[in-house]
């Protein structure tokens, strides 16, 4: 059985202006949440006693956004430099002196708890501790993109965050720390004063945030879970010369009968993804007895489903979709369908299936008194 963790405090710096990144990343949208409570939220999860968030001055508003529904934190003011920055928030956290103390970067927000757990076990025999990444890549300096010459990799390690300092060492080897020079992180700080730091085993996931194309390669390492969804929709037939079917206007001696336009194909798949996320049904989100949807096109009410997928940081993977009636025959159409499909989900093609089936003369489907449609949609959302 693990064992608890001990009682810890924690400082999570998010003051930078993040301009190599575009500008204010600790606030941008990841996986359908801001960067920084990816690292508050984890850092509350494992069992922090007090937080302090270091904001760019000003900034309060953002972060109570950003962390609306969180309770255990308190803000801090981020100063000239990032050091300025830690100080501010080791001064608004207070002792007590023994109390283990996590400094994080926002900037690094695929924070694990296992890595909180082997940083703070370090303190156990040292002054301090950082995770920290072996370097696997062979190294070398260059001038004027020139190499000059090759760095032997043997006992170099990428440093990351968070690093686990007792209180009072880290507050007095910062007042130790020359003015006129600036610290490098937390780590060099201790060790300049005299204090034995403690490399752990680091998180590949745990990357920094630095640049524009950097939120890709975090999107892609977030952990997800896949749901399914199922929908199912039935119109009757009426007078008519057209019936819209998967988003494509197919001429017709009849039409399907409904608020909307009766797509039935849109309705059954927009209510697959919103089942998918446990989000209701599509009668949920648009009333039938509401007027602003008479005669409505269908392809808004799936667009409304995706956006909310989208909103909690979830993807489609693909859908799939069956038709039951007995006309109009719909694989002429189908690849019409499968395409604008597509291109209403933003999804490659083969990721869309339309099929079509009857019911051997059988039940209302089959005496041609109305139309049918099932759909299937796979998602991935994050952990």
């Amino acid at each position: 059985m693990t064992s608890p963790l001990p009682d810890f405090a924690a400082v999570v710096v998010a003051a930078g202006a993040g301009s190599r990144a575009g500008g204010a990343k600790q606030w941008r949208t990841m996986g359908g949440k801001p960067v920084i409570r990816w690292s508050v939220e984890a850092l509350l999860r494992a069992g922090a006693a007090d937080l302090i968030v270091v904001a760019p001055a000003g900034a309060g508003a953002e972060a109570g956004e950003a962390l609306a529904g969180l309770t255990g934190w308190r803000l801090a003011p981020g100063g000239a430099s990032r050091a300025d920055s830690v100080r501010n928030g080791l001064a608004a956290l207070g002792g007590p002196d023994d109390r283990p103390v996590l400094i994080h970067d926002a900037a690094r927000p695929l924070l694990d708890a296992a890595v909180i757990r082997r940083t703070l076990d370090a303190l156990a025999d040292a002054d301090g501790a950082l995770p920290a990444l072996p370097v696997a890549d062979s190294l070398r300096r260059a001038a004027d993109s020139l190499m000059t010459d090759a760095i032997e990799r043997d006992g170099l390690w990428r440093a990351q965050t968070p690093q686990a300092f007792p209180y009072r060492k880290i507050v007095d080897a910062f007042a130790a720390w020359p003015d006129d020079e600036p610290a490098t992180d937390e780590a060099t700080v201790v060790q300049r004063a005299g204090g034995r730091v403690r490399i752990v085993q680091g998180d590949p996931r745990l990357m920094k945030l630095t640049y524009p194309e950097d939120f890709a390669m975090a999107e892609a390492l977030i952990p997800r879970r896949t749901r399914v969804g199922t929908g199912f929709d039935v119109h009757r037939w009426g007078p008519g010369d057209a019936v819209w079917l998967c988003g494509v206007e197919i001429a017709h001696d009849q039409t399907l009968i409904g608020h909307s336009d009766a797509d039935a194909g849109l309705h059954a798949l927009t209510d697959a993804v919103l089942g998918a996320m446990g989000d209701g049904d599509i009668g949920d989100h648009f009333p039938p007895t509401d007027p602003r949807w008479k005669g409505a096109a269908s392809d808004q009410f799936l667009a409304h489903a995706v956006e909310r997928l989208h909103a909690r940081g979830g993807r489609l993977v693909n859908v799939d979709v069956t038709l039951i009636c007995e006309r109009p025959k719909v694989k002429p159409h189908r690849q019409a369908m499968r395409e604008r499909l597509a291109e209403l989900l933003a999804l490659p093609l083969d990721a869309v299936s339309v099929k079509a089936t009857t019911t051997e003369g059988l039940g209302f489907t089959g005496r041609g008194e109305g139309l049918a449609a099932q759909a299937v949609a796979t998602i991935e959302l994050p952990d």
